[in-house]
């Protein structure tokens, strides 16, 4: 599984989302949000190229995922999940 990171439950995280290659140049991030199963996302910061979004919570044993959609200034869209292994540490 591509972009897997091991995460305890009771901790908070920022996770990045780093656009720079994906984006064409003088391309910028218009709109940005993140969707959560299995860990809770907080609020979204575009600095563009990167998304920033602080996740949290899980159970353990568990795996939960953080999806990032963008829209770009010449109307891309694309996204991208990250993996997140819920265990105690």
């Amino acid at each position: 599984m591509a972009n897997r990171f091991f995460k305890d439950p009771q901790a908070e995280k920022d996770a990045t989302w780093d656009w720079t290659e994906w984006l064409d140049d003088g391309e910028t991030i218009t709109a940005a949000t993140v969707t959560a199963s299995g860990v809770t996302s907080g609020p979204v910061i575009v600095t563009s190229p990167l998304v920033v979004c602080r996740i949290s919570g899980g159970t353990a044993g568990a795996t939960g995922a953080a999806t990032c959609r963008i829209t770009s200034s010449a109307g891309q869209i694309d996204d991208r999940t990250m993996y997140f292994v819920i265990r105690e540490q």
